[in-house]
């Protein structure tokens, strides 16, 4: 829906146009720095184990406010550390759904840490500054809806006077970084995170061709994850998703692999014992149930797009349009539309596409190829850039299908390099090259309009915004790779610990135009299975096919999140809660589950580091291995209940009238 330009009139910003206070301070830009690497290496360890990321603009925000507010900030700091913040997680999403590609395709043996941090840093700056470009037309003129923006707003307003909630997303912190020390197979392991077992049906003899065959009937049966991280996934995302997410897991796991496993009669006719079968199960799972998984995300990439189309068309077209209008308006001097100059923005795009033609150069070994994929990076960058930007204006940055505009772009670099006869490694490298950059600059450009918009509602200078985005960029970029280069080498890429669904995606579709190696059979068919349910309207196939792809007991601990989230709407119901009530429970709800994955994930982050400075050592195992309970594992979904649930409610004051929401 494109807008008219619109009079700001009616617009009146928190803080005033001539109210002199602090915001792009060393102590704010610093504070944001240090959350932007924090959350961005929970979010890597999130992203590659369940295929999601959670916006980080909520828990920086709460975290801004509380340390700033003790240091005697304002309200502008608070913003300036907040969008720095949150560049961490957006520049990790479009990291990890590419750059993990690398490795399990098999170009690389590990994650390289050079040509990483190059992808994340062209990609995430070439973000920053084609949404400069477009920040007025989008942030200021646009009817655009941008529910995240105004939630991350409301919370900052409602927040300057009364408690931050802070209290909330540390103590959860504590609790999921304690759990994961003894839970983590790296830490002082006591209990074990899920209990496996397969449930044998028997064997039954069919008559096939004339010939009696015997088949092994059966499933593997495995209790959900005992993770409090993917618990709070799921209760953020929300009852819908969760459910949704492990449809696809039910169908994969009891329904697809039950059949792979009984379709192979001769592999399954020399297994004997739980213990066996358990092994040939997972071993479907992972060569036959995962590429036809991939089949299906191909098609619901493409349909979330195809739904997407009038918005996309829309995006498109404003992105052609907004430079001159932007350019038009870069002779207003108010402080609450002044950006960075257009002029040194033009040049930072063309020097920034000097070491991206020396990267795709180093890639694909073709000059010709580096020339047609730096042309192909910049155009599509900035039009997906925007696409991004608008989508996120229109549902929010939780939302925002980047995936499947990185997809696209794969697929037109991988033709073109076809067509220039850049193939083998060489052209699967450039083409995961591209892609990596565009998901990184589609990642920074929805984040940081988003952010935009949040600081236009607050009365933020949108200049000291830019350049604190860009500090966080450069910053983010050289330091985020490690964490994942760590837990690369201790859990590893691609495995049931990190899955890396969107990664694995993209691998296959490069190394099968381009390398020339797919298992298509399987691929067409998930593909059909994309079609049949996009016919019978089932709600967002990708999730399904994510849900095929994960682990079994990662896509079920997401959906007991979701289900706690249910129990919470359906007691505050119940009582018959008002809306603020309701406000201050959900708050609660999710300013926990970010403490949850952000402890998790952290304490993960760190027992890799740890393994591999043992190893260094010649240590094998750092830490003693006590015990493995599944027992007491299970006994943190009543932790959580407790946690999710009812603490929820009783911050909600049950009428709404006792307190202010927790923020």
């Amino acid at each position: 829906m494109s807008a008219p330009d619109k009079p700001e009139s009616d617009f009146t910003p928190f803080v005033a146009e001539d109210t002199d206070l602090p915001e792009l301070t060393f102590r704010a830009v610093a504070l944001g720095v240090l959350m932007a690497i924090v959350l961005g290496a929970a979010n890597a360890y999130l992203g590659m184990r369940a295929g999601l990321t959670v916006a980080a603009t909520f828990p920086a925000a709460v975290v801004a406010m509380a340390a700033l507010r003790a240091l005697g900030g304002s309200v502008l700091e608070e913003n300036i550390s907040r969008t720095t913040a949150s560049v961490g997680e957006a520049l990790v999403a479009g990291a990890i759904f590419t750059i993990p590609a690398f490795v399990i395709s098999g170009v690389w043996d590990e994650l390289r840490y050079w040509e990483s941090t190059a992808i994340m840093l062209v990609g995430g700056l070439l973000g920053v500054l084609f949404i400069i470009v477009l920040r007025r037309t989008m942030v200021v003129e646009a009817d655009l809806p941008f529910p995240e923006s105004v939630a991350a707003a409301e919370l900052v307003k409602a927040g300057q006077g009364g408690q931050t909630g802070a209290k909330y997303v540390f103590q959860a912190m504590g609790i999921a970084g304690a759990w994961e020390l003894i839970k983590n197979s790296n830490g002082v392991q006591i209990v074990s995170s899920s209990a496996t077992t397969f449930v044998n049906l028997g064997r039954s003899s069919i008559e096939m061709l004339g010939q009696q065959v015997s088949y092994v009937g059966g499933f593997i049966l495995q209790s959900p994850a005992a993770s409090p991280a993917l618990v709070g996934v799921g209760f953020i995302v929300g009852p819908a998703i969760s459910s949704t997410l492990f449809a696809g897991a039910v169908m994969g796991w009891l329904l697809l692999v039950p059949l792979g496993l009984f379709l192979n009669p001769d592999m399954a006719a020399g297994a004997s014992g739980a213990a066996e079968l358990v092994e040939l199960s997972t071993e479907v799972w992972l060569k036959q149930v995962r590429p036809l998984a991939v089949g299906t995300m191909i098609v619901a990439a493409f349909y979330t797009l195809f739904k997407l189309r009038t918005s996309l068309v829309e995006g498109i077209g404003r992105a052609f349009t907004d430079i001159k209008k932007a350019q038009s308006g870069g002779g207003d001097v108010s402080r609450h539309n002044l950006d960075l100059d257009f002029a040194k923005v033009g040049i930072g795009i063309a020097v920034l596409s000097v070491p991206l033609l020396g990267l795709y150069w180093f890639f694909s070994g073709s000059l010709p190829g580096a020339v047609l994929l730096t042309i192909v990076m910049v155009t599509l960058g900035f039009l997906f850039a925007a696409v991004a930007g608008y989508l996120v204006g229109l549902l929010g940055s939780s939302n925002n299908p980047i995936s499947g505009l990185t997809l696209s772009t794969l697929l037109i670099a991988a033709i073109l390099m076809v067509g220039l006869g850049v193939t083998g490694n060489s052209g699967i490298l450039g083409v995961l090259g591209v892609a990596g950059v565009v998901c990184c600059a589609a990642g920074i450009a929805g984040d940081m309009l988003q952010d935009l918009k949040v600081g236009h509602i607050l009365g933020g200078t949108p200049w000291k915004m830019e350049v604190a985005e860009i500090i966080g960029v450069l910053i983010a970029a050289v330091v985020l790779i490690w964490p994942m280069i760590a837990m690369d080498r201790v859990y590893e890429i691609g495995s049931a610990e990190l899955p890396a669904p969107q990664a694995g995606l993209m691998a296959l579709m490069a190394r099968g135009i381009v390398g020339g190696e797919m298992a298509w059979p399987l691929v067409v068919t998930g593909m059909f299975l994309a079609l049949g349910l996009i016919l019978i309207k089932s709600p967002s196939p990708m999730l399904i096919a994510v849900g095929m792809y994960l682990p079994f007991a990662s896509t079920s601990a997401i959906f007991v999140g979701g289900l706690m989230a249910w129990m919470l709407s359906r007691s505050m119901a119940s009582r018959g809660a008002n809306e603020a009530a309701l406000t201050r429970a959900t708050n609660t709800g999710v300013l926990l589950s970010s403490g949850f994955i952000a402890g998790e994930a952290l304490m993960a982050v760190v027992l890799a580091f740890v393994v591999l400075g043992g190893s260094s050592f010649g240590i094998d195992r750092v830490l003693p291995a006590i015990a493995q309970s599944t027992v007491l594992g299970g006994l943190v979904f009543v932790l959580l209940y407790y946690m999710l649930v009812t603490v929820p409610l009783r911050a909600s004051g049950g009428d709404g009238a006792s307190e202010s929401p927790p923020r």
